[in-house]
């Protein structure tokens, strides 16, 4: 008989219907921002997502995949998945609740969005719901400026970012942002290089209050705010013109988003041991990137 509690088949298709959703309104604001970049600026057509669902070789479940190339978004990724499955042993070692019954129900969103203009910044955000015996939400997001005059937490779009954030966690607990903003600090550092990925946000994972209709509403208020900063963000930048010289800079800064994913990221490794889908799970690597 499985561990799994039984009211979390409800519980995983509440977050899944809350991710579909979410996925469509950032998709339809996404696009809206592709549309009104100036011309001059962004000669190519207009692009739009491309919605490609995929269904898991192994469990039950799958997700639907949203692919875009434009001109103001050079590359952007939104997708959504959901499973019924079992943990591999070694995994299963691994996550709280599962040493005894490998068994879990999981659903997400994730996305990354890389602008064309360097002078905008490289955003990513994630949620998720996951129980075995046990259940949590994780997540957050976090700002990648381009260029180093913007890497700093002082920098305009930095201070809004992280208003946004401590915005969403404060109604809940006030606690919950600075421990959260620490840990992405934390996490999104690259030891070989000794620096962080971008200007962080927040981070968090096994989170579990005891309360899951609080910690639902508040991965759902990390998604709000995400929508609502972003393209705020975008908009106060993507008419800035920019040089070779800011786009060399860019692709450099890249690279080093491409290293972070590949050799630390957990989500990129519990993607692949998980059975997840591969096209999705890579979609995260920039379009065009440099090494000096």
């Amino acid at each position: 008989m499985s561990s799994l509690p039984p009211d979390i088949l409800t519980r995983r298709e509440r977050a899944k219907d809350w991710f579909e959703a979410l996925q469509q309104r950032i998709c339809a604001e996404l696009e809206a921002l592709e549309d009104e970049a100036s011309p001059e600026l962004y000669p190519e057509p207009a692009g739009r997502f491309q919605f490609k669902p995929w269904t898991r070789e192994t469990g039950v479940g799958g997700g639907i995949g949203a692919f875009f190339k434009g001109r103001l978004f050079e590359k952007a990724a939104v997708h959504t998945s959901a499973a019924l499955a079992k943990f591999s042993p070694e995994m299963a070692a691994t996550m709280p609740g599962a040493d005894k019954d490998p068994s879990y129900v999981s659903a997400s969103i994730s996305l990354i969005v890389h602008p064309r203009s360097p002078r905008v910044p490289t955003v990513h955000m994630n949620t998720r719901f996951l129980s075995t015996a046990e259940s949590w939400f994780g997540g957050g997001a976090d700002l990648t400026p381009m260029l180093d005059e913007q890497r700093s937490e002082d920098a305009d779009d930095a201070r809004l970012f992280h208003a946004a954030m401590k915005a969403a966690c404060d109604p809940f607990d006030p606690e919950w942002h600075p421990k959260y903003k620490a840990w992405c600090d934390e996490y999104f550092y690259l030891p070989h290089r000794k620096e962080t990925r971008g200007v962080g946000g927040i981070f968090y994972d096994r989170h579990n209050s005891g309360d899951f209709e609080k910690d639902f509403a508040f991965t759902r208020a990390v998604g709000e705010a995400f929508l609502e900063v972003y393209p705020k963000i975008v908009r106060h930048r993507m008419s800035e013109p920019w040089g070779e010289a800011e786009r060399g800079e860019q692709l450099v800064r890249r690279g080093r988003y491409v290293e972070f994913n590949l050799l630390y990221d957990r989500g990129t490794m519990f993607g692949l041991k998980a059975g997840g889908n591969i096209e999705t799970i890579l979609s995260s690597m920039p379009p065009l990137v440099a090494w000096s």
